[in-house]
């Protein structure tokens, strides 16, 4: 009851607008009155958990991420992608997801795929027919293939918080992204053929693969960043958080010499940005390690263990509940806050079930993309409507359209369906 009575807490405090970092503080601090738990001996522990070379990744994704952002980066890649796809109606829509794609294959945030891939690709979409409203909802929810296309933000903070392997999680979530990304394309290929009246005239065949050639050849730099990040990690050559480090001193150099978009001012500007982000989310998991400490001294995991099997007796139940609990929570917490808070709750429970954490990584992965494009807070999606410049109004329609059709689904097959998480892993040795 008291760990459900803090949760509540730093929901609440949430929703009246306290800063994320203050209702952690504010959890914590009712954990310990309720359970008479001195806090001063446990912030040691939150202190040493956080002191990890795991976490350095952190902020060298995130800068990497901004500067991709300022350094023309994401322009070529976008580019390349049009070109590649097609820039018919349909193609342009699909130019658009699988951009988000790449994008997260690179920063490992959502949210510098909105901005990005955003401030790129809207207008064009919007000249060839496609309504501002459904635009900002395909870029929401696209974006949140940077959750899942590693290396991903998300899966390092619950590869730390549960003491998993990064890599491994890095690998589960590959599957139900490439997934996502599929039906993302398709239902947008479905909504231009109903509503846009098909497709536009189409590129002829030559000029397109003279396109093709010519943005490949200017996206080189600019896609060799996944390739020496993915390869790297999964060839041996270098660990999670050594690939960060390649990849920020790798996009400085083409940033300002290759693309010649980059100057000292705005690498500044991303390390100030950079080092404001992972302030925030080192502070929250120095909270969510002190309240994950009073909640295993407590024996809460074992109790919402018993509470949730001796309710739902079949997994199957037990699996669907978590789904939607874990929707639920994700409408009004951002993503950092769900995993920091749930995972160390969770895992055990997987475990009584036979779910493995390396599964319950995507599980969760996929249900934050569902819960961070739903109102009430909605970040990533209240982010694309500021992008595209359309109220809320207009984008949570089609934003459902894609949740219920393609997000949803693919939560359920990844639930369900575990080899579409742990083929990648066990094939690569990682498990």
């Amino acid at each position: 009851m008291g760990a459900l009575l803090a949760i509540v807490a730093v929901v609440v405090l949430m929703m009246l607008g306290v800063p994320v970092v203050f209702s952690f503080a504010a959890m914590t601090l009712i954990l310990s009155i309720l359970y008479d738990v001195d806090i001063s001996s446990l912030m040691t522990t939150g202190f040493w958990s956080v002191n990890s070379v795991i976490l350095v990744a952190l902020p060298l994704f995130v800068m990497t991420g901004y500067l991709m952002q300022s350094g023309g980066i994401a322009h070529r890649l976008v580019a390349f992608v049009e070109a590649l796809v097609g820039k018919s109606r349909s193609g342009m829509g699909t130019s658009m997801v699988v951009a988000c794609g790449v994008f997260g294959a690179i920063s490992g945030t959502a949210s510098a795929a909105v901005a990005s891939i955003g401030s790129i690709m809207i207008e064009p979409m919007e000249r060839h027919g496609y309504n501002r409203g459904y635009t900002s909802a395909l870029l929401g929810v696209s974006s949140l293939l940077g959750l899942l296309i590693p290396p991903s933000i998300t899966m390092i903070l619950y590869a730390v918080v549960t003491r998993q392997s990064v890599a491994a999680c890095f690998l589960a979530t590959i599957g139900p992204g490439i997934l996502l990304m599929i039906l993302l394309a398709i239902l947008n290929s479905i909504h231009v053929r109903r509503h846009l009246g098909g497709n536009d005239e189409k590129m002829p065949l030559g000029e397109r693969m003279r396109e093709t050639g010519k943005t490949g050849f200017y996206a080189i730099p600019a896609l060799m960043l996944p390739v020496i990040i993915l390869g790297g990690i999964y060839g041996g050559v270098f660990t999670p958080t050594e690939a960060a480090a390649v990849a920020f001193v790798y996009a400085v150099p083409v940033g300002l010499f290759v693309y010649r978009e980059l100057d000292m001012a705005k690498i500044a500007r991303a390390v100030i940005d950079a080092a404001t982000t992972t302030g925030v989310i080192m502070v929250i998991l120095v909270f969510s390690f002190v309240a994950s400490r009073i909640f295993t001294l407590e024996r809460v995991p074992q109790e919402l263990t018993d509470i949730l099997l001796d309710t739902f007796k079949s997994p199957i139940l037990i699996l669907l509940m978590v789904n939607i609990f874990l929707i639920l929570v994700g409408m009004i917490m951002d993503d950092v806050s769900v995993i920091a808070i749930l995972s160390p709750l969770m895992v055990p429970v997987m475990a009584k079930i036979g779910v493995d954490p390396i599964h319950f990584a995507a599980i969760i992965g996929t249900s934050v993309v569902i819960g961070a494009n739903s109102p009430p807070m909605a970040p990533i999606l209240f982010m694309a409507c500021r992008v595209g410049k359309v109220g809320m109004s207009q984008v949570i329609g089609p934003a459902l359209y894609f949740m219920v059709f393609a997000a949803f689904p693919v939560m359920l097959v990844t639930t369900y369906w575990s080899p579409l998480a742990l083929f990648l892993p066990r094939l690569l040795g990682f498990m």
